[in-house]
């Protein structure tokens, strides 16, 4: 049997027109699917501490191509119907954009300015072979042009002004019945794309953020041949099977073509961007297939011929918004708890899906309507600069203008000798190491960057540097980078994450806590024997000061407000200056309560503390880690020189560090590594939180907590069980990991604002640990310094704990007990008892 041609627009049978709405659905729902549990298993990942799965997104985009074929190969070469094949070609082709540019993902998100350059490129590339794909590839072929007679009539832009032969041949009509112009009206659809375009990026501009001028830029290029890349996958050969009728209808167009370019366009946005900077693109991109087809009605050309820069424009600055607006390492579930990028994100996604939907109403209601007139050139120049100022007024008045790109982490290869640093027993004794140790940092730092330092003053590179690791934070994007590598004195250079600003600050809800206060010592205070030590032992840690480094600390807060040591160098805050203690996000005032709170809450509550803020946001990077770690071996006043005036003689005796630097932030497994033998020569005791990212093996790993000169710390329930969430050893070195246990589930504490919350996590067990050496350091002044034998009898007095916990048996897996639980759950009586010996 003959097949009976089709004219543009023709849908034939209803069984292609319900297989094309299957294949839409289906494509739909395994794109957004496939990308949104994509960026979960990573966050997963990355939460559970374990490597990056490399592999994870060329597998995703492997079975998302294959996935869509199965719906969009049949579609494309079975149906009679042209504009059904049409759609099917075309929705296969967006699969396989996704598919390439989705591997591109495969570059670590630290590498940002790679990843979009590498994008600019191949995106780029997808466009020229897509415009150099013959006709028939993408599309059935020429369609059929009208017949109608010529005629001219004069131009509503005046006297003089030229009208161009109608569109599409002798004849040919725009879809309402005039003859379609090529002097104007592409230009005025351009413009009125860049009106919507910027329209679409003004909530980025309001709520995001840009990185640095590098990444910017490249950002712009990436966004700029997506938007070619786009405009060449919707051209006019494929518009012209949905300008159905003569004159054209153009709900057809707006409806069924907008609809089809929308679910395209989903695809195209889902394999853009790193992975979390792409979601927002399933959402915001979609609706603009149908302002698309709305300014196809406002100018059309002849089967394959021009009229892409609609497309570009108004895709192109759709996608700029979130590709340069939005740090994905930000875009973290990590993130999640507060009104942080993620809560930004998630606002500008539906601001700019609002946005969407308007366009495309109110563009298909202006322009597509059989009676509308399209604006003329003049108008629509207005609108796109009006649009343009607004853009800039709210960028520079409400957003957060400026470029805020990562920073460099420069380790130096040589690093200070601190063999043979000695001193006398007790205070008198470390005050003695530490100011040695103090002294030699300082003069090898001093002399091995004096270089360094100098040629950045010369390329005015701001930077800072620092001595207890012999390192430099430097400005500077690859380029830098890649100049400082090549230096002879440079070991490594690290990216050092920098966070971008926020529209409003990321306070969480329950920063203040929800929990009553305790009426007498809480469970674990009571476990590990602590309230014995105070009551039988008359020791409660005074004469010790523990120093934690962290959120940051409610100086105010009733339990902790007489325990802060005062003085002006008691205090720093390198994220936000502030000249008195305070906290956000609350983790730091409930950790330090759980080490020295008063009223029942902290394990040594005559013991005093200092503080230091190393997190804003819950993230941090090795330059911030090292602020507070340097201030701690040598406390300066305000505003002073670390190098020129630490004190290291007011160095607190212990510090409590909950916290880990993971990849994500910047460090490897070396990068702090001199700062805490440094600490241990100085006779300062670090104690450490193993991790939550148990009940994997080996999961002890971000820096400081495999250090073998750290007491890191891992936590037990109230049934002195080893939690779930508890990392374990071994390290990547083989060392036995965790030291000590500590209870960490359940934890009642302070929290910013007078109020207490009950916590769970190694964070919360690491404190109590801290504040049992004050309590053993305060009963006998003798041993404080003496961190070889504080360690053994932490060890020899601990009591055992049960292994298995509510997870599955470990114990042959980790290389046995030691690997899960250390030498068991820490005992404050008798460690005492043994520490006056």
């Amino acid at each position: 049997m003959r097949a009976e041609p089709t004219t543009p627009g023709s849908t034939g049978s209803p069984w292609a027109i319900v297989a094309a709405v299957f294949a839409g659905c289906w494509t739909v729902a395994v794109t957004v699917l496939a990308q949104t549990g994509g960026w979960a298993v990573e966050q997963v990942v990355l939460i559970g501490g374990l490597d990056r799965l490399v592999p994870l997104w060329p597998v995703v985009c492997v079975l998302t191509v294959l996935l869509i074929a199965a719906a969009t190969l049949p579609l494309a070469l079975i149906p009679r119907s042209a504009t059904v094949r049409v759609t099917g070609r075309l929705w296969f082709a967006g699969a396989l954009v996704l598919g390439v540019l989705g591997l591109l993902r495969t570059i670590p998100p630290v590498h940002h300015e790679a990843y979009l350059a590498a994008l600019a490129l191949v995106a780029m590339l997808l466009a020229v072979v897509t415009t150099r794909l013959p006709a028939h590839v993408l599309g059935p072929g020429r369609p059929p042009e009208t017949s109608q007679p010529e005629y001219a009539p004069e131009s509503p832009d005046g006297p003089g002004a030229v009208t161009a032969e109608p569109v599409g041949g002798p004849g040919a009509a725009d879809l309402a019945g005039r003859p379609a112009r090529l002097d104007a009206r592409p230009s005025v659809a351009a413009l009125l794309a860049v009106a919507a375009g910027l329209a679409l990026l003004l909530p980025w501009v309001w709520l995001g953020a840009l990185g640095g001028l590098l990444e910017t830029i490249l950002a712009g290029l990436g966004a700029a041949a997506v938007g070619v890349l786009a405009a060449a996958l919707l051209d006019a050969r494929f518009w012209a099977r949905f300008e159905a009728g003569e004159p054209p209808r153009p709900a057809g167009l707006v409806l069924v073509g907008g609809l089809v370019a929308g679910v395209a366009l989903l695809l195209v946005g889902a394999g853009t961007g790193h992975s979390g900077a792409h979601l927002p693109l399933l959402v915001t991109l979609p609706p603009t297939g149908f302002a698309l087809a709305a300014l196809r009605a406002v100018t059309r050309h002849p089967a394959g011929a021009g009229g892409r820069a609609p497309t570009a424009w108004l895709v192109g600055l759709g996608v700029f918004g979130p590709l340069a607006f939005t740090d994905p390492e930000e875009v973290s579930l990590l993130l999640v708890g507060t009104r942080d990028v993620p809560f930004w994100v998630a606002a500008a996604t539906g601001a700019a899906l609002a946005v969407g939907l308007v366009l495309a109403v109110g563009y298909a209601l202006l322009l597509a309507r059989p009676s509308a007139r399209a604006p003329g050139r003049a108008l629509a120049g207005a609108s796109a600069l009006t649009l343009l100022v607004t853009v800039g007024l709210v960028g520079g008045a409400a957003g957060q203008p400026g470029l805020y790109g990562e920073r460099l982490f420069v380790l130096l290869r040589e690093q200070a000798d601190l063999s043979g640093v000695s001193g006398g027993p007790g205070r008198a004794g470390r005050d003695a190491r530490a100011g040695e140790v103090y002294r030699r940092l300082v003069d090898t730092a001093d002399r091995t960057q004096a270089d360094l330092r100098r040629d950045l003053r010369r390329a005015r590179l701001p930077h800072t540097p620092y001595y207890l690791v012999n390192a430099i934070e430097v400005d500077g994007g690859p380029a830098v980078r890649a100049w400082l590598s090549r230096r002879p004195e440079v070991a490594r250079v690290l990216v050092n994450q920098r966070l971008r600003p926020l529209p409003a600050p990321a306070d969480s809800a329950s920063a203040t806590g929800d929990a009553p206060p305790p009426s007498g010592p809480p469970w674990h205070i009571t476990m590990i024997g602590a309230d014995r030590v105070w009551s039988e032992l008359d020791v409660t840690g005074a004469g010790v000061t523990v120093g934690s480094s962290d959120s940051g600390v409610d100086g105010g807060h009733p339990t902790l407000a007489g325990g802060f040591r005062g003085g002006d160098d008691s205090w720093f805050d390198p994220w936000n200056g502030t000249g008195t203690p305070a906290d956000r996000s609350g983790h730091g005032t409930h950790t330090v309560g759980s080490a020295v709170g008063r009223g029942g809450i902290g394990v040594a509550p005559g013991a005093q503390w200092v503080g230091c803020v190393n997190l804003d946001r819950n993230l941090g990077n090795p330059a911030a880690y090292l602020d507070c770690l340097q201030f701690m071996l040598a406390p300066f006043p305000p505003g002073g020189d670390p190098f020129r005036q630490g004190r290291p003689a007011r160095a607190p005796e212990i510090l409590t560090n909950s916290w880990g630097c993971p990849p994500i932030e910047g460090c490897d497994p070396r990068a702090l590594r001199p700062a805490t033998a440094a600490l241990e020569a100085a006779g300062i005791l670090v104690v450490a939180a193993a991790g939550n990212t148990g009940p994997f093996c080996g999961s002890v790993q971000d820096p400081p907590a495999p250090y073998a000169d750290v007491l890191t710390v891992g936590a037990v329930d109230d049934r002195r069980r080893v939690t779930a969430f508890s990392s374990r050893g071994p390290t990547i070195s083989g060392a036995t990991k965790p030291d000590l246990m500590a209870p960490g589930a359940e934890i009642v504490s302070a929290m910013p604002g007078g109020g207490y919350a009950v916590l769970d996590g190694t964070s919360m067990a690491t404190p109590q640990v801290a504040g049992v050496v004050a309590l053993m350091w305060s009963a006998n002044p003798e041993l404080i310094g003496d961190l070889d034998r504080t360690r053994r009898i932490l060890a020899e007095t601990a009591d055992p704990v049960e292994t298995d916990g509510p997870s599955r048996d470990q114990t042959d897996d980790c290389g046995g007990p030691p690997n899960i639980a250390g030498a068991g759950l820490v005992n404050a009586y008798e460690a005492v008892s043994a520490a006056r010996g």
